[in-house]
């Protein structure tokens, strides 16, 4: 029961020790565990500023992605836009050519065709003139008698077939 109870002169001991105690607490740890809380704290302080910094940075380099990622979407288009158009520039380039050449090619064809027409014309005008003259021969030689007469005859039918010529 002493203890709930205590005397007066244990009161005081247990007084002065704890006086002893905490004079030495208060001028050895006091210090010491101030000091380790107050950098604990500038360290906790530190930290959140950093970790704020940190998030800051974070938005703005997501925000800076972005702007990348978009600047990357609108650069695709146009270089799809601008190799499209090349495409269809060397399409439209390869069909004018293509429809040149052709051109080209059926007015060269029209000129062969005309050339060989005119030298089919002339050949068939010189067969028929050599049909007719050997028919002509034929028929003169019956009907003229005389040699004279033929090779008249003839001189004269040969001035016609070469004005006939000469005009066409």
């Amino acid at each position: 029961m002493e203890l709930i109870t205590p005397d007066f002169g244990l009161l005081f001991w247990m007084t002065i020790a704890f006086g002893i105690v905490f004079f030495v607490l208060a001028k050895f740890a006091f210090p010491v565990i101030n000091g380790m809380l107050k950098k604990r704290e500038e360290e906790i302080n530190n930290a959140l500023e950093l970790a704020e910094r940190t998030h800051k940075e974070m938005e703005q380099l997501q925000a800076d992605n972005e702007q990348l990622l978009q600047q990357a979407r609108e650069e695709r288009v146009k270089m799809l836009n601008e190799a499209k158009q090349l495409s269809d520039k060397f399409v439209e380039d390869a069909k004018v050519k293509a429809n040149e050449e052709k051109d080209r090619i059926i007015e060269n064809a029209k000129e062969v065709i005309e050339h060989e027409k005119l030298a089919a014309t002339t050949e068939i005008k010189n067969q028929i003139a050599d049909i007719s003259i050997k028919v002509a021969e034929k028929i003169l030689g019956k009907a003229l008698e005389s040699d004279k007469e033929q090779l008249d005859y003839i001189n004269r039918l040969l001035e016609e077939i070469e004005e006939r010529n000469q005009i066409h």
